[in-house]
């Protein structure tokens, strides 16, 4: 019986485990979105919210309190009904026939056994004992307990049948126990029946899923009304708890009776619902105000009208009795409420005044800002003026002049004088004002006049009526007299001061306005003037670095041409126009006819790219002093130009960073030309047929990067021929790429036939200029010929000193051909010791040239390349001079190098006396 006492304490304990929380039947925690469910509807703050887990708890509460209930109950009759069926069973089987009878006889248990336990079986109970009268079992199901006394059977024994809930050993259980009589009414025995308890759970076990469905359906229903009940809540109070309503409603009754704005609301049939404090002070409203209609307030018809109609308006001014209310309306659907009108009305009587001024204020500041964004829009002191007049015209002043005084206008520091200025701007609302015209000298001798006062004090000063000012009638009272006939009646007169140092005068005139100046409109002339007198300073420093910068480039190029017969040149420059640049060009004269053209660029904008390019260019003269060719030529100043960078650089300058230049000699005898070029673009070269062809020079990188040795191009040129040099602004600029370029180049070259050098320099520029120059632009063109053959002679010498008398007297005769007799004497005398010279220290082949262009040219070459120089003869030294003479009956001469020798090379004007040959003795010229 022990081990059936435990297995019914196990069994009552599982199910009810359980029931007994909310968990699953192992004990675990349910989900987590029932939990976030539960702590969502927890924290609810809404009243809806409040409201709903209120009835959810409540609903909650009884379902659970019933459960329990019925189940409580389930439990009774459960336990009821197996005491009810234990006793049955036990009176059945104590009053079965023979039971008695077995309780005598010698062996009870083997005359009872068998239907003991039909009886268990048949009964529907869990056992069956019979005991003796003292309480010992004599038979039971569970045969482990025969011969154990059983506990509690004592009324029994006395003759009582019970039934109970007996709790102990071997078990708990619903036991009936009933006495055994014999026939004659002695108590023979007891029968006990009994059901366990763990069997009675089982039968409330079987009732618990009804039980629970019902609560559920119960708990569901109650859940769903109640969130019907909360949803037309919420939607009532908007969602919000109760603190926050009631904070709401003290809030709405605070702004709406505190606010220093009307508030109305008008249904939509025409009645007031609603209106505060300042509303019913603004419209003098009657205390039963609201319900009624608002035509019936006594209100002013416009207002009342605005109302009722429902329109909706934006700063509506409206006359209220005395005062001027500015009225807003605004529908309040769809913002919530029934259909309906809400107006506020805001007095505005005290601020009229101040909006008027506001407006003038907000207006003045709109004026500078555009002054800021006008004035100065370039560099150029003239328009910076005319800037100033316009912006100020018709929002400020009729009219308005700006006078200058001369060194501003020239881009000059400005003078202590200020008595006299140029009126440099003026501008009106309309075109004949009587006052002196732009250009016009503008004095202020007098003292009492604005002008002078303004000038005197550096400040603005206003003659807010001119008919009373005498110091202004003073100055000059025909022309006062004319602007006040033609309806001038105010001024104010601002000095232009930048820096603390006066640039002229700015003055604001008033006729068509009725209004006069003001002491106010005296802060704003000011300001005014002042972000113009810096524009104006500015530009006028630009003028000055920008005209220092020109006048160095000009000075730096060539003014106009040399003279001489090879070439028919034609140019143009154009200077970038945001500054200078170190484009250049030269034409040299070089020996023997020939013409060096030379074009350049230096990389950069300013004085330092106008110096270098000036440095440059005094560098190429002197190297083509030494008649050095295209090629070696520029190998020395690309040589240079890397010295100048690295001294510059050393020393903290800017350097060259960048030069290019392209060298061509032209000689008209041959008809050739050399060119090499440095970082520069190839020529174009246009043939007399009209063809264009960009000749195929070799590339080198520009000055400076240490590109050389350079390499030269020959080029045979027809007479006729145009060869076009120009820097790279000509053909690239931003809208136009260098290939573009170059094609409209050839094009234009090409349009028409063999065109002089200045009508292709018309043409090319007028095609190809761009509408803003950004870089410099050089253009050169020379149109080549040829020298005539019969004004060249030319003879070999051979290295015979008796050789010279001939030759000197072909050359005598030529000269005479030619109508140079006069200067014969001197020319063979010369060439007499330049022959000599040659076969006496130098090496064949000799040969002599006599050319007739504008200077008679004579030219004495050999094979070898040693230099004569000057050196001083003694006074005892029989030779050595002949060089002196030379020298001194020539115009010009040298020697030049060529690749087979040297050539000694004289020039003398056509026509000419010869010359005394002063200090023969302390000049000696020798080889």
């Amino acid at each position: 019986m022990s081990g059936r006492s435990g297995r019914s304490r196990q069994a009552s304990g599982r199910p009810f485990a359980g029931r007994s929380g909310h968990g699953d039947r192992d004990g675990r925690p349910g989900p987590p979105d029932e939990d976030h469910g539960l702590r969502s509807l927890l924290g609810a703050r809404s009243v809806a919210g409040q409201v709903l887990l209120l009835q959810v708890l409540v609903a909650v509460l009884l379902i659970s309190a019933a459960v329990v209930a019925v189940t409580f109950q389930t439990r009774r009759d459960s336990e009821q009904e197996a005491k009810s069926r234990s006793l049955a069973a036990a009176e059945s089987f104590a009053d079965a026939p023979g039971t008695a009878g077995a309780l005598v006889s010698p062996d009870p248990a083997a005359a009872l056994q068998r239907h003991v336990d039909d009886a268990r079986l048949g009964s529907g109970v869990d056992f069956i004992a019979v005991m003796a009268p003292d309480g010992t079992r004599l038979v039971d199901t569970d045969r482990t307990l025969i011969g154990k006394r059983a506990e509690g059977v004592e009324r029994a024994a006395e003759g009582t049948a019970f039934a109970e809930i007996f709790e102990g050993a071997p078990n708990d259980a619903a036991r009936a126990v009933v006495p055994v009589r014999a026939p004659g009414g002695g108590l023979v025995g007891l029968v006990a029946a009994g059901v366990a308890i763990e069997n009675v759970g089982e039968a409330v076990d079987r009732h618990l899923p009804i039980l629970l469905g019902s609560g559920a359906a119960a708990l569901a229903l109650a859940v769903g009304s109640s969130a019907l009940v909360s949803r037309r809540l919420r939607r009532q109070t908007h969602g919000l708890g109760p603190t926050e309503m009631t904070r709401m409603y003290e809030h709405h009754n605070a702004v709406l009776h505190a606010v220093r704005e009307g508030v109305l609301l008008v249904g939509g049939d025409g009645r007031l619902t609603l209106a505060n404090d300042e509303a019913r002070r603004l419209l003098e409203l009657p205390a039963d105000a609201e319900g009624r209609h608002v035509t019936e307030l006594g209100l002013d018809e416009d207002v009342a009208e605005l109302l009722a109609s429902g329109r909706t308006v934006t700063d509506e001014v409206h006359l209220a009795a005395d005062r001027l209310l500015a009225v807003n309306t605004r529908h309040t659907a769809p913002y919530g409420g029934a259909s309906g009108t809400v107006a506020t009305l805001r007095d505005t009587t005290e601020l009229r005044a101040l909006s008027g001024t506001a407006e003038v204020a907000r207006e003045r500041l709109k004026l500078l800002y555009e002054a800021g964004v006008r004035i100065g829009t370039t560099l150029d002191v003239q328009r910076t003026a005319e800037e100033l007049s316009e912006v100020a015209v018709p929002r400020f002043a009729d009219f308005v002049s700006v006078e200058l005084l001369d060194p501003v206008l020239r881009g000059e520091e400005p003078t202590e004088e200020h008595t006299q200025m140029r009126r440099a701007a003026l501008s009106g609302i309309r075109a004949d004002p009587p006052l002196q015209p732009v250009g016009d000298r503008i004095r202020f001798d007098d003292p009492t006049t604005p002008m002078a006062a303004a000038l005197a004090s550096g400040h603005a000063v206003l003659e807010a009526d001119l008919t009373v000012a005498h110091g202004w009638r003073a100055q000059d009272p025909e022309g006062a007299d004319a602007a006040m006939a033609y309806g001038i009646h105010s001024l104010i007169a601002v000095p232009l001061q930048a820096r603390g140092v006066v640039m002229g005068m700015a003055n604001f005139w008033r006729s068509e306005r009725a209004e006069r100046f003001e002491e106010e409109d005296l802060a704003f002339a000011e300001e005014l003037a002042a972000r113009a007198a810096v524009a104006i300073d500015n530009a006028r420093r630009f003028t000055r670095e920008h005209t220092m910068a020109v006048t160095l480039q000009r000075s730096l190029l060539p003014r106009v041409l040399p003279e001489q017969e090879a070439l028919e040149v034609a140019y143009r420059y154009l200077p970038a126009q945001a500054g200078v640049g170190g484009d250049w060009f030269d034409v040299i004269p070089l020996p023997g006819a020939r013409v060096a053209l030379v074009v350049g660029d230096v990389v950069g904008h300013g004085l330092h790219a106008a110096a270098t390019m000036g440095r440059l260019r005094t560098a190429v003269h002197n190297f083509s002093a030494l008649d050095l060719p295209p090629d070696e030529l520029l190998g020395h100043l690309d040589e240079l130009v890397s010295r100048i960078d690295q001294e510059e650089g050393d020393g903290g300058g800017d350097g060259i960073t960048g030069a290019t230049c392209l060298y061509a000699i032209y000689d008209p005898v041959s008809g050739h030309c050399c060119v090499a070029t440095a970082g520069h673009f190839a020529p174009a070269l246009v043939r007399p047929d009209g063809s264009v062809d960009f000749p195929k020079v070799p590339v080198f990188p520009p000055l400076g990067l240490g590109g050389g040795p350079f390499e030269t191009a020959e080029l045979r040129l027809p007479e006729g021929s145009r060869l076009v040099l120009y820097t790279d602004g000509l053909i690239e600029h931003r809208e136009r790429d260098v290939d573009t370029g170059l094609r409209l180049l050839r094009d234009t070259l090409a349009d028409q036939g063999n065109r002089t050098a200045e009508e292709t320099c018309r043409a090319v520029f007028s095609a190809m200029l761009p509408p803003h120059r950004r870089d410099d632009i050089a253009l050169l063109v020379a149109r080549t010929r040829l020298l005539d053959p019969g004004r060249v002679a030319d003879w070999d010498v051979p290295a015979d000193p008796s050789a010279v008398a001939p030759v000197r007297a072909a050359c005598g005769r030529q000269l005479e051909a030619w109508g140079l007799g006069d200067i014969g004497f001197t020319t063979e005398l010369m060439l007499s010791e330049l022959i000599t010279n040659a076969i006496r220290y130098g090496s064949e082949p000799i040969h002599v040239r006599l050319l007739r262009e504008r200077h008679l040219i004579c030219e004495v070459s050999d094979g070898s390349s040693t230099s004569p120089h000057l050196r001083r003869a003694a006074t005892t030294d029989e030779g050595g001079r002949g060089l002196y003479l030379v020298s001194q009956f020539a115009g010009r001469w040298g020697t030049r190098y060529t690749p087979t020798g040297k050539v000694m090379w004289t020039e003398q004007p056509l026509t000419g006396e010869p010359q005394p040959v002063a200090g023969l003795l302390l000049d000696d010229l020798s080889w």
